[in-house]
């Protein structure tokens, strides 16, 4: 018997609608639509209106909500950060999740903790 061959998945084709979209990123569907609005995702739009996410908006949003829960950005940053790489054609944003993972071990709760502690004005790095 011979085995179908299943289409390859191209990451670009837009099929979850808001609240799927939603659920995968844990986000309420609001959330995603001040992504939009703030400019930092564009979903594809159906003749009748209906948002459509692709797995690149999906994996953009997961960005998104790493870098202002995780990180501390401020969504104006995220756009900052996001203008930057697509000039410069570098990986900034895997550079700066790779030197958080390493530098806290990935644990969360260390990560709040060291973003909740006071810095004095003239330290401009944390002291570790």
């Amino acid at each position: 018997m011979a085995s179908a061959r299943r289409p390859e998945r191209d990451p670009t084709r837009p099929v979850y609608v808001i609240s799927v979209a939603a659920t995968l990123v844990e986000a309420h569907p609001r959330t995603l639509r001040i992504y939009e609005d703030e400019g930092l995702v564009c979903p594809a739009r159906t003749p009748t209106n209906i948002r459509l996410y692709s797995e690149e908006d999906i994996r953009r949003i997961l960005w998104i909500r790493h870098l202002t829960r995780d990180r501390g950005v401020n969504l104006a940053g995220v756009r900052t950060l996001f203008e930057l790489e697509e000039r410069l054609g570098k990986r900034i944003l895997e550079a700066l999740y790779d030197e958080g993972t390493r530098e806290h071990g990935g644990d969360r709760e260390s990560r709040a903790a060291t973003a909740a502690t006071p810095r004095p004005a003239d330290d401009p790095e944390p002291s570790r």
